[in-house]
């Protein structure tokens, strides 16, 4: 899977209707309501503000008003064949006032999101993971140092018969990085179960 490094613009026109496509990486439905706010303020006598958001926990496909299944589904296979996630796709239409047909419509709502992502620069959506280690007071100043050596983050101290730190990294160097941890600190960290959880890149 992958997101957008940035928001992402581009204008298409199909018989003298103008179609704006705007896509941005987003995390959540609040901030996708934000975004589609912002669209319907900067282009406010646009006829139709189309909408698609995928995430990892939701997802929203909005044709408003244009002919069903011919406007958000088209945008959204684009999305999908591209393993793009964290996404919001926006193609706000001004009518020309000559009428394209469901099949032109599905022509160009694909369009204009293909155009726009000709300038979009992609990255892999990194799943991210959270453990517990505990230590020993007396060790863990140095286990904060390794723990910088191997660039992994602390999200959280315990304090209480030994110190317990949830760390917070990629899923596909936990094992790697919790093996070089053990052995940096001479045995002298235990490890702890934790619940994987998949997260943006930039969370």
């Amino acid at each position: 899977m992958f997101q957008l490094a940035g928001p992402v613009q581009a204008t298409i026109e199909i018989k003298k209707s103008r179609f704006i496509a705007l896509l941005w990486p987003v995390a959540s439905r609040e901030e996708a309501r934000q975004r589609l706010a912002e669209t319907r303020q900067n282009w406010p006598d646009a006829r139709h503000y189309c909408a698609v958001l995928l995430t990892a926990s939701d997802s929203m496909l909005d044709d408003d008003g244009e002919p069903s299944g011919t406007a958000a589904r088209p945008m959204y296979n684009v999305l999908q064949h591209k393993q793009l996630n964290n996404v919001l796709a926006v193609v706000v239409r001004y009518f020309g006032g000559i009428k394209l047909g469901a099949g032109g419509l599905v022509r160009a709502y694909t369009q204009a999101i293909n155009q726009a992502l000709l300038d979009a620069i992609l990255q892999p959506v990194v799943q991210w993971t959270e453990c517990r280690v505990a230590v020993a007071f007396a060790d863990e100043s140095r286990l904060r140092r390794h723990l910088a050596d191997l660039g992994v983050a602390v999200q959280q101290a315990e304090y209480a018969q030994q110190v317990v730190l949830t760390l917070r990294l990629p899923v596909n160097q936990q094992q790697e990085s919790m093996a070089k941890l053990v052995d940096a600190m001479s045995g002298a960290v235990t490890v702890l179960d934790g619940e994987p959880s998949i997260t943006n890149a930039d969370d």
